[in-house]
C-alpha cells in the first residue's frame, strides 16, 4: 500500500486498528515511534547496483492501556514526516516487534482495518543465477515433493 492509499483508507475510519498476519489484532494502546523515509542501497548478485525507497513506520505498545492513537493523530505524525518524505508516494514498510526480533511487513485494508502483511525475499538477478523460472516459485520445503536432494536430476549442487 503507498502513502496515499493509507491515507484515503485513514480518512474513512473512526478507529485506527491493525491486526497481525495470522488474524491477531495490535493492542489498541500502540503508538507510532517513528516514521520516515527508508533508502537502501545495494547490489545484486547479478551485480546490478540498485536502489529501493519506502516510507517505514514502527507500531509498539507499553502499558499505557489509555493510550489510543486517533486517526487524526496518525495524520499528524505524517505531516511531520514530509519533512523527510516529501511529495513521494513510495510503499509503506510497517516494523513491529515479533518475538525475538522486529518484523517487517507490507500494508493491506479489510473491513476497515489495516493489516500487517508478510514481505518475502527474493532472488533479483535470475537471470544470471542460473536456477530455472519454474524452480524459483518453489517455496522452501515443497521441493521435496519434487525430487530427492542432491540426486542427478535435483540440480541443488
Amino acid at each position: 500500500m503507498k502513502l496515499s492509499e493509507f491515507k484515503s483508507k485513514l480518512e474513512n475510519v473512526n478507529v485506527f486498528n491493525i491486526m497481525l498476519p495470522h488474524g491477531t489484532m495490535v493492542p489498541a494502546h500502540f503508538h507510532i515511534t517513528e516514521m520516515g523515509l527508508l533508502t537502501k542501497n545495494f547490489i545484486d548478485c547479478g551485480n546490478t547496483i540498485r536502489e529501493e525507497k519506502s516510507i517505514t513506520f514502527q507500531v509498539w505498545f507499553a502499558g499505557d492501556l489509555e493510550h489510543r492513537l486517533e486517526p487524526s493523530k496518525v495524520f499528524k505524525i505524517i505531516d511531520a514526516s514530509q519533512k523527510l518524505i516529501g511529495d513521494q508516494d513510495l510503499e509503506l514498510e510497517v516494523e513491529y516487534q515479533m518475538e525475538s526480533t522486529i518484523g517487517k511487513f507490507g500494508l493491506e485494508f479489510s473491513n476497515g482495518n489495516f493489516i500487517l502483511t508478510p514481505k518475502e525475499t527474493t532472488c533479483l538477478a535470475s537471470d544470471h543465477c542460473g536456477i530455472p523460472a519454474e524452480k524459483m516459485k518453489v517455496k522452501i520445503g515443497e521441493w521435496k515433493e519434487k525430487t530427492s536432494c542432491c540426486t542427478p536430476e535435483s540440480n541443488c549442487c
